[in-house]
Protein backbone atom coordinates (compact mmCIF):
# COMPACT_ATOMS: atom_id res chain seq x y z
CA UNK A 1 0.00 0.00 0.00
CA UNK A 2 1.21 3.48 -0.84
CA UNK A 3 0.61 6.57 1.29
CA UNK A 4 -1.30 9.46 -0.32
CA UNK A 5 0.95 11.72 -2.35
CA UNK A 6 3.64 9.07 -2.74
CA UNK A 7 4.55 7.65 -6.09
CA UNK A 8 5.43 3.96 -5.74
CA UNK A 9 9.13 3.32 -6.26
CA UNK A 10 9.81 2.23 -9.81
CA UNK A 11 9.36 -1.47 -10.54
CA UNK A 12 12.64 -1.74 -12.37
CA UNK A 13 13.46 -4.55 -14.70
CA UNK A 14 16.19 -6.78 -13.30
CA UNK A 15 19.55 -5.88 -14.82
CA UNK A 16 19.90 -9.24 -16.55
CA UNK A 17 16.43 -8.98 -18.13
CA UNK A 18 17.06 -5.52 -19.56
CA UNK A 19 20.50 -6.59 -20.80
CA UNK A 20 19.27 -9.76 -22.50
CA UNK A 21 17.41 -7.97 -25.27
CA UNK A 22 19.03 -7.55 -28.66
CA UNK A 23 21.34 -4.55 -28.88
CA UNK A 24 19.58 -1.65 -30.57
CA UNK A 25 21.14 0.09 -33.52
CA UNK A 26 23.72 2.76 -32.70
CA UNK A 27 22.67 6.37 -32.36
CA UNK A 28 22.20 8.31 -35.55
CA UNK A 29 25.27 10.14 -36.84
CA UNK A 30 26.16 13.33 -34.94
CA UNK A 31 24.33 16.41 -36.12
CA UNK A 32 21.10 14.59 -36.98
CA UNK A 33 18.19 14.97 -34.57
CA UNK A 34 17.02 11.90 -32.70
CA UNK A 35 14.15 10.40 -34.69
CA UNK A 36 11.11 10.55 -32.41
CA UNK A 37 9.46 7.16 -32.79
CA UNK A 38 7.29 7.59 -29.75
CA UNK A 39 6.57 10.73 -27.79
CA UNK A 40 4.46 11.74 -24.84
CA UNK A 41 4.05 15.17 -23.40
CA UNK A 42 2.61 16.45 -20.14
CA UNK A 43 2.17 20.07 -19.09
CA UNK A 44 5.73 20.42 -17.82
CA UNK A 45 7.75 17.57 -19.39
CA UNK A 46 8.14 16.54 -23.03
CA UNK A 47 9.55 13.10 -23.86
CA UNK A 48 10.58 11.64 -27.21
CA UNK A 49 11.83 8.06 -27.44
CA UNK A 50 13.80 6.83 -30.44
CA UNK A 51 13.17 3.11 -30.19
CA UNK A 52 15.78 2.27 -32.82
CA UNK A 53 18.60 3.70 -30.69
CA UNK A 54 16.96 3.08 -27.30
CA UNK A 55 17.50 6.72 -26.33
CA UNK A 56 14.86 9.11 -24.98
CA UNK A 57 15.07 12.89 -24.89
CA UNK A 58 13.38 14.48 -21.89
CA UNK A 59 12.87 18.25 -22.06
CA UNK A 60 11.71 20.50 -19.22
CA UNK A 61 9.07 22.91 -20.55
CA UNK A 62 7.77 24.86 -17.59
CA UNK A 63 8.55 28.53 -18.28
CA UNK A 64 9.77 30.89 -17.12
CA UNK A 65 12.44 28.93 -15.17
CA UNK A 66 11.44 25.22 -14.95
CA UNK A 67 10.94 25.50 -11.20
CA UNK A 68 10.35 22.18 -9.45
CA UNK A 69 6.71 22.48 -8.42
CA UNK A 70 4.69 19.56 -7.09
CA UNK A 71 3.13 19.14 -10.54
CA UNK A 72 6.52 19.25 -12.30
CA UNK A 73 8.08 16.72 -9.90
CA UNK A 74 5.13 14.34 -10.20
CA UNK A 75 5.21 14.51 -14.02
CA UNK A 76 8.98 13.98 -14.01
CA UNK A 77 8.78 10.84 -11.83
CA UNK A 78 5.92 9.38 -13.88
CA UNK A 79 7.75 10.10 -17.16
CA UNK A 80 10.94 8.48 -15.85
CA UNK A 81 8.97 5.46 -14.65
CA UNK A 82 7.37 5.05 -18.10
CA UNK A 83 10.82 5.03 -19.73
CA UNK A 84 12.25 2.73 -17.06
CA UNK A 85 9.50 0.20 -17.70
CA UNK A 86 9.84 0.40 -21.49
CA UNK A 87 12.12 -2.41 -22.63
CA UNK A 88 13.07 -0.38 -25.73
CA UNK A 89 14.58 2.44 -23.66
CA UNK A 90 18.18 2.17 -22.42
CA UNK A 91 19.15 5.80 -21.88
CA UNK A 92 17.71 9.28 -21.42
CA UNK A 93 19.16 12.72 -22.21
CA UNK A 94 17.72 15.36 -19.89
CA UNK A 95 17.68 18.99 -21.02
CA UNK A 96 15.57 22.16 -21.05
CA UNK A 97 13.22 23.56 -23.69
CA UNK A 98 13.38 26.96 -21.95
CA UNK A 99 16.22 29.25 -23.12
CA UNK A 100 19.07 30.08 -20.69
CA UNK A 101 17.76 27.94 -17.83
CA UNK A 102 18.07 24.22 -17.06
CA UNK A 103 16.03 24.41 -13.86
CA UNK A 104 15.91 27.07 -11.16
CA UNK A 105 15.35 24.44 -8.46
CA UNK A 106 12.55 23.95 -5.96
CA UNK A 107 9.47 26.12 -6.41
CA UNK A 108 9.54 28.52 -3.45
CA UNK A 109 5.76 29.01 -3.65
CA UNK A 110 5.31 25.33 -2.66
CA UNK A 111 7.14 26.08 0.61
CA UNK A 112 5.52 29.36 1.57
CA UNK A 113 2.29 29.73 3.54
CA UNK A 114 1.00 26.20 2.86
CA UNK A 115 -0.41 23.47 5.13
CA UNK A 116 1.64 20.72 6.82
CA UNK A 117 -0.10 18.21 4.52
CA UNK A 118 1.06 20.14 1.48
CA UNK A 119 4.66 20.35 2.73
CA UNK A 120 4.59 16.57 3.30
CA UNK A 121 3.29 15.84 -0.19
CA UNK A 122 5.74 18.26 -1.79
CA UNK A 123 8.80 16.90 0.02
CA UNK A 124 7.84 13.30 -0.78
CA UNK A 125 7.73 14.29 -4.45
CA UNK A 126 11.22 15.85 -4.19
CA UNK A 127 12.55 12.66 -2.56
CA UNK A 128 10.84 10.52 -5.20
CA UNK A 129 12.37 12.49 -8.07
CA UNK A 130 15.86 11.97 -6.64
CA UNK A 131 15.41 8.29 -5.73
CA UNK A 132 14.20 7.52 -9.25
CA UNK A 133 16.81 9.56 -11.10
CA UNK A 134 19.83 8.70 -8.94
CA UNK A 135 18.84 5.04 -8.88
CA UNK A 136 17.77 4.71 -12.51
CA UNK A 137 18.85 1.61 -14.44
CA UNK A 138 19.11 3.71 -17.60
CA UNK A 139 22.12 5.74 -18.70
CA UNK A 140 21.28 9.33 -17.74
CA UNK A 141 23.04 12.26 -19.42
CA UNK A 142 22.32 15.86 -18.36
CA UNK A 143 22.67 18.36 -21.22
CA UNK A 144 22.76 21.51 -19.09
CA UNK A 145 21.82 24.31 -21.50
CA UNK A 146 21.33 27.08 -18.95
CA UNK A 147 21.75 28.00 -15.30
CA UNK A 148 21.06 25.28 -12.77
CA UNK A 149 20.94 26.37 -9.12
CA UNK A 150 19.85 24.30 -6.09
CA UNK A 151 17.36 21.56 -7.05
CA UNK A 152 18.30 22.00 -10.72
CA UNK A 153 21.90 21.25 -9.77
CA UNK A 154 20.71 18.18 -7.82
CA UNK A 155 19.01 16.82 -10.95
CA UNK A 156 22.20 17.26 -12.98
CA UNK A 157 24.30 15.73 -10.16
CA UNK A 158 22.00 12.69 -10.16
CA UNK A 159 22.78 11.85 -13.79
CA UNK A 160 25.65 9.61 -14.91
CA UNK A 161 27.27 12.36 -16.99
CA UNK A 162 26.95 16.15 -17.18
CA UNK A 163 27.67 18.26 -20.26
CA UNK A 164 27.21 22.02 -19.91
CA UNK A 165 26.95 24.78 -22.49
CA UNK A 166 30.18 26.77 -22.60
CA UNK A 167 28.70 30.08 -21.49
CA UNK A 168 30.22 31.95 -18.50
CA UNK A 169 26.77 33.50 -17.85
CA UNK A 170 25.40 30.04 -17.00
CA UNK A 171 26.06 28.83 -13.45
CA UNK A 172 25.40 25.71 -11.40
CA UNK A 173 25.61 24.85 -7.70
CA UNK A 174 23.78 24.05 -4.48
CA UNK A 175 23.22 27.65 -3.31
CA UNK A 176 20.64 26.92 -0.58
CA UNK A 177 22.76 28.64 2.13
CA UNK A 178 22.26 31.98 0.34
CA UNK A 179 18.51 31.67 1.02
CA UNK A 180 19.02 30.69 4.66
CA UNK A 181 18.13 27.08 3.83
CA UNK A 182 20.27 24.01 4.55
CA UNK A 183 20.71 21.46 1.75
CA UNK A 184 19.43 18.06 2.97
CA UNK A 185 21.95 15.28 3.68
CA UNK A 186 21.14 13.45 0.43
CA UNK A 187 21.76 16.60 -1.66
CA UNK A 188 25.12 16.78 0.15
CA UNK A 189 25.87 13.08 -0.42
CA UNK A 190 25.23 13.36 -4.17
CA UNK A 191 27.43 16.49 -4.30
CA UNK A 192 30.31 14.93 -2.35
CA UNK A 193 30.22 11.86 -4.61
CA UNK A 194 30.82 14.10 -7.64
CA UNK A 195 33.28 16.79 -6.47
CA UNK A 196 34.83 15.38 -3.27
CA UNK A 197 34.48 16.42 0.36
CA UNK A 198 36.52 19.64 0.52
CA UNK A 199 35.04 21.29 -2.57
CA UNK A 200 31.53 20.27 -1.49
CA UNK A 201 32.06 21.57 2.06
CA UNK A 202 33.26 24.98 0.89
CA UNK A 203 30.68 25.29 -1.88
CA UNK A 204 27.75 24.30 0.37
CA UNK A 205 28.73 26.62 3.24
CA UNK A 206 29.11 29.58 0.88
CA UNK A 207 26.04 28.64 -1.19
CA UNK A 208 28.23 29.05 -4.27
CA UNK A 209 26.92 29.20 -7.81
CA UNK A 210 29.81 28.26 -10.11
CA UNK A 211 30.03 29.75 -13.63
CA UNK A 212 30.32 27.02 -16.28
CA UNK A 213 34.15 27.22 -16.66
CA UNK A 214 34.65 27.00 -12.88
CA UNK A 215 32.10 24.17 -12.59
CA UNK A 216 34.12 22.22 -15.16
CA UNK A 217 37.39 22.90 -13.33
CA UNK A 218 35.86 21.63 -10.06
CA UNK A 219 34.51 18.47 -11.74
CA UNK A 220 30.89 19.50 -11.11
CA UNK A 221 30.31 19.08 -14.85
CA UNK A 222 32.23 16.58 -16.98
CA UNK A 223 32.50 18.61 -20.19
CA UNK A 224 31.88 22.06 -21.61
CA UNK A 225 30.88 22.41 -25.26
CA UNK A 226 29.61 25.29 -27.39
CA UNK A 227 25.86 25.62 -26.94
CA UNK A 228 25.07 24.71 -30.55
CA UNK A 229 26.96 21.42 -30.19
CA UNK A 230 25.46 20.39 -26.84
CA UNK A 231 22.89 17.88 -28.14
CA UNK A 232 25.32 16.40 -30.65
CA UNK A 233 27.83 15.83 -27.84
CA UNK A 234 25.15 14.37 -25.54
CA UNK A 235 24.20 11.86 -28.27
CA UNK A 236 27.86 10.89 -28.77
CA UNK A 237 28.41 10.40 -25.02
CA UNK A 238 25.22 8.35 -24.78
CA UNK A 239 26.39 6.09 -27.64
CA UNK A 240 29.70 5.55 -25.83
CA UNK A 241 27.96 4.52 -22.60
CA UNK A 242 25.45 2.29 -24.40
CA UNK A 243 28.26 0.42 -26.18
CA UNK A 244 28.82 -1.51 -22.94
CA UNK A 245 26.68 -4.47 -21.81
CA UNK A 246 23.79 -3.06 -19.76
CA UNK A 247 24.02 -5.59 -16.93
CA UNK A 248 27.68 -4.84 -16.10
CA UNK A 249 27.12 -1.08 -16.16
CA UNK A 250 23.90 -1.30 -14.11
CA UNK A 251 25.41 -3.52 -11.42
CA UNK A 252 28.43 -1.20 -11.18
CA UNK A 253 26.14 1.84 -10.86
CA UNK A 254 24.14 0.10 -8.12
CA UNK A 255 27.35 -0.78 -6.27
CA UNK A 256 28.50 2.86 -6.41
CA UNK A 257 25.18 4.47 -5.47
CA UNK A 258 23.26 2.00 -3.30
CA UNK A 259 24.58 3.16 0.09
CA UNK A 260 23.54 6.77 -0.59
CA UNK A 261 20.09 5.75 -1.87
CA UNK A 262 19.55 3.35 1.06
CA UNK A 263 20.36 6.11 3.52
CA UNK A 264 17.45 8.24 2.33
CA UNK A 265 15.09 5.25 2.03
CA UNK A 266 15.87 4.31 5.66
CA UNK A 267 15.36 7.88 6.93
CA UNK A 268 12.65 9.08 4.57
CA UNK A 269 9.96 9.87 7.16
CA UNK A 270 12.49 11.54 9.45
CA UNK A 271 13.71 13.64 6.51
CA UNK A 272 10.13 14.76 5.79
CA UNK A 273 9.62 15.72 9.45
CA UNK A 274 12.88 17.68 9.43
CA UNK A 275 11.81 19.54 6.29
CA UNK A 276 8.38 20.42 7.73
CA UNK A 277 9.85 21.51 11.05
CA UNK A 278 12.42 23.69 9.27
CA UNK A 279 10.21 25.23 6.60
CA UNK A 280 7.37 26.05 9.05
CA UNK A 281 9.61 28.23 11.24
CA UNK A 282 8.49 31.85 11.07
CA UNK A 283 12.06 33.02 10.45
CA UNK A 284 12.31 30.71 7.39
CA UNK A 285 8.86 31.72 6.13
CA UNK A 286 9.94 35.35 6.45
CA UNK A 287 13.14 34.69 4.45
CA UNK A 288 11.16 32.91 1.74
CA UNK A 289 8.59 35.74 1.55
CA UNK A 290 11.41 38.30 1.24
CA UNK A 291 13.03 36.23 -1.50
CA UNK A 292 9.72 36.00 -3.39
CA UNK A 293 9.26 39.78 -3.10
CA UNK A 294 12.76 40.30 -4.49
CA UNK A 295 11.92 38.03 -7.45
CA UNK A 296 8.70 39.98 -8.11
CA UNK A 297 10.65 43.27 -8.12
CA UNK A 298 13.17 41.80 -10.55
CA UNK A 299 10.37 40.79 -12.93
CA UNK A 300 8.79 44.25 -12.83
Amino acid sequence: SVSPGVLPLCCRLPAWDRASRPSPSPLQPPGLPLAPCRSFSNNKIQVELDESSGVAMMKFKSPPVNSLSLEFLTEFSISLEKLENNRACRGVIITSAVPKIFSSGLDITEMCGKSMEHYTEFWRAVQEMWLRLYGSNMVTVAAVNGSSPAGGCLMALSCDYRIMAENPKFSIGLNEAQLGIVAPFWFKDAFVNVVGHRIAERSLQLGSLHPAPEAHKLGLVDELVPEEKLMEKAAAVMAQWLALPDHARQLTKTMMRKAVLDRLVAHREEDIKNFISFVSKESIQKSLRMYMEMLKKRKS
